[in-house]
């Protein structure tokens, strides 16, 4: 049992309003950015912007929170992230002009990266044989924030574009004062580092592991062009849906649901059956060059059930990550795991940067072009170029490592 049961709801419950907020403006925000950009084409390039913006934000911020948090102790840096959140979407809600949208995204970024606080919390509340299976529980309430988010956000977003920002800044707002009055502290005082170290606040540290391992640097560009990969669909989907196939946020928040559901069925129930017949080697694989024929549905699908078709071939992608990590881990020491993992997740977070204003950016030149799946043929070719990439160094490896 977590020796705070009361704390670890808190933070679950956390996580979930904050996913579910992110997963809330999902259907809506692209059609907002369009309608004060005045134009389809300027609406997608801000829109990479925007994404960027809030990239850059999260890469920055989320070691100063986490070193912050070591200093002064998880409960306020998570409530002054709860405000910074709430804070977020009302600037979004009554944003007049696409300045005041950065600005918003901006505020997101850094209190997004609050998660890297919410973490810590989780591991100092559970004691230390259970803290694998409580990570488990965040990562659940992840994809049930992604399901419930964009469904809910594509409702109420036929109420109004606006009217999803109002409700994630009133479901924080709430969960600020539910905090305030029931979150204890997890970090004692005796545990709290003394002073903040400057290598702690540098977002680019946890990089250097990726230069420790070979596997690592073998796979760090694969790791670019896969991001990169996903970037394309992250940044233009919503904006591919609206412009040629003419959804609605209803429409587009139903699909996004679907695709959590397809994601979550493949994750809980296919990977392990999927890698104990096949190893990880071929697993690996399928889930790669399944991700590529959703980019190629993609590039040319102009239907409806073309679409639902990309995602579920997309889901079986997810097959991919949870294998090449399990491979990795066996290539790391023990007690390297943890920042090796963060290496990896910190250079996700750069190409974060980089991945939307490039995925917008094609995308624009397709609409001008008549060619709208130029982004996701683009998508297509990073992702042929990562597997080709991948499978070299699989074959590189020892046949019990693969």
């Amino acid at each position: 049992m977590s020796r705070r049961p009361a704390a670890l709801i808190f933070i679950l419950i956390t996580a979930l309003i904050d996913i579910m907020g992110i997963g809330l403006i999902i259907p809506v925000l692209p059609g907002l950015v369009k309608q004060l950009a005045g134009s389809e084409t300027a609406g997608a390039q801000f829109i990479g912007v925007l994404t960027s913006a809030y990239a850059v934000m999260q890469f920055v911020f989320a070691p100063i929170l986490g070193a912050l948090s070591d200093r002064y102790g998880r409960r306020p840096v998570l409530l002054l992230a709860l405000l910074g959140m709430a804070l977020d979407y009302l600037v979004l809600f009554f944003a007049p002009n696409l300045w005041w949208l950065l600005v918003g995204r901006l505020i997101a970024g850094i209190t997004g990266a609050s998660l890297t606080v919410a973490n810590a919390y989780i591991a100092d509340v559970t004691a230390p044989e259970e803290r694998a299976k409580n990570f488990g529980l965040l990562g659940a309430t992840f994809g049930l924030g992604f399901i419930l988010g964009p469904a809910l956000g594509g409702w109420l977003g036929e109420h109004g574009l606006r009217t999803p920002f109002l409700v994630a800044a009133c479901l924080t707002a709430l969960n600020f004062v539910y905090g305030l009055l029931v979150l204890p502290e997890s970090l004692p005082a005796s545990a709290r580092g003394q002073n903040l170290k400057r290598e702690n606040l540098n977002p680019f540290t946890p990089l250097r592991a990726l230069t420790e391992y070979p596997i690592l640097r073998s796979l760090t560009a694969t790791f670019v062009l896969l991001g990169l990969a996903g970037q394309v669909i992250m940044s233009t989907w919503v904006l591919y849906t609206e412009g040629v196939l003419r959804w609605t946020p209803a429409q587009n928040g139903v699909a996004l649901a679907f695709f959590g559901v397809l994601t979550a069925a493949v994750q809980a129930g296919l990977i392990g059956p999927f890698i104990a017949r096949f190893g990880e080697r071929r697993t690996i694989m399928t889930g790669l060059v399944a991700s590529i024929g959703e980019f190629l549905v993609l590039s040319v699908a102009r239907s409806t059930p073309m679409l639902y078709a990309s995602l579920v071939v997309g889901a079986l992608g997810g097959l991919a990550q949870p294998a090449l990590q399990g491979m990795i881990s066996r290539q790391v020491s023990e007690t390297e795991q943890g920042r090796v993992m963060g290496a990896i997740t910190s250079l996700n977070s750069l190409v974060g940067v980089l991945g939307p204003l490039l995925a917008t950016s094609v995308f624009a030149y397709g609409l001008r072009s008549d060619f709208p799946g130029a982004a996701f043929l683009m998508g297509a070719v990073l992702s042929v170029l990562g597997a080709l990439l991948i499978l070299g160094v699989l074959r590189k490896l020892p046949e019990t490592d693969r």
